[in-house]
């Protein structure tokens, strides 16, 4: 066992972040992995958050953080220079000035087992759940535990209403709130969840059998035709109905997963403080309902 007082470098936390969200099940475009810090600094108080923006920099700082890990990455797109005079470079020199590190973990922890879509599954209390798009073929010895997406059942049948309403309750207060679309009265069993944008996974929805579909930044013309044809095939109750929630809410359960894994990983290593943030990095700050036709 190693004395209490010992911490685990950044070095030995990044291997534990790997093991859990290899960066190998990450999608070619994506940029996953160490943004900034030195492998060989002391790590006692790591940060999650969804955002890498200013407010979580800000907390991390007073808080004393050694590490923020969040879920989106600060620089998607290569760049050429991160000087201080652009708000994505400054941010990194205040994280470099502090002595904090920042790794992203983005794709790699959609797909992982108790990763993005685990974890909203989970908030919203889908049982026998196995990957909306697996990522490789079920052999039939092992079920596919990895992928993108979850579809599972609720425990009992419910109407689009109250699990709308479920939903609601589960995930942090965002301006947006919850949308639906479709029969608020119509019974749905069977649940289809991806955090984060999900418009481009309706083909998979659908061919999954799934009642209604939770997921977030759906766009006008996709979902438009998604109920259209779900009511020319069944009618005004036909399924799938759609669930859209703040693509921020949508992800967050994810952080207090990640913070408890990581630190039952990190047990040999040493010790360790997390913190899940509660600042809300949603971007919309109000919403203006319309006014009711005279």
């Amino acid at each position: 066992m190693v004395p209490v007082t010992a911490h685990p470098t950044l070095a030995d936390v990044v291997r534990t972040l790997e093991s859990l969200y290899p960066p190998s099940t990450a999608e070619g475009w994506d940029a996953v992995g160490l943004v900034t810090g030195d492998p060989a600094q002391p790590v006692r108080k790591i940060l999650f958050a969804v955002d890498p923006v200013a407010t979580v920099a800000d907390e991390a700082i007073e808080w004393g953080a050694d590490l923020i890990v969040t879920h989106h990455p600060l620089f998607l797109r290569p760049v050429h220079s991160i000087a201080a005079t652009t708000f994505k470079g400054s941010l990194v020199h205040r994280l470099v000035r502090a002595g904090v590190g920042l790794y992203v973990a983005h794709t790699n922890a959609d797909a992982a087992p108790r990763g993005v879509a685990d974890a909203l599954a989970d908030a919203i209390g889908l049982v026998d759940r196995t990957p909306l798009v697996p990522s490789g073929p079920d052999d039939g010895t092992r079920p596919v535990e990895t992928g993108i997406g979850r579809v599972g059942r609720l425990g009992e049948p419910t109407t689009l209403r109250a699990f709308a309403q479920r939903v609601a309750a589960a995930l942090p207060a965002t301006e947006q709130g919850v949308r639906v679309a479709g029969d608020l009265d119509a019974t749905v069993s069977t649940v289809a969840v991806v955090g984060g944008s999900g418009d481009s996974l309706f083909d998979a929805v659908r061919s999954a059998g799934a009642d209604v579909y939770v997921t977030a930044d759906l766009r006008h013309h996709p979902a438009s035709e998604l109920r259209e044809r779900a009511e020319f095939e069944g009618g005004v109750a036909g399924g799938p109905f759609l669930v859209d929630v703040a693509h921020f809410a949508s992800e967050w359960p994810w952080l207090r997963y990640a913070a408890a894994d990581l630190t039952e990983r990190l047990a040999d290593a040493g010790t360790v403080e997390t913190r899940v943030s509660v600042r809300r990095t949603d971007p919309w700050t109000a919403r203006i309902g319309s006014a009711p036709r005279a």
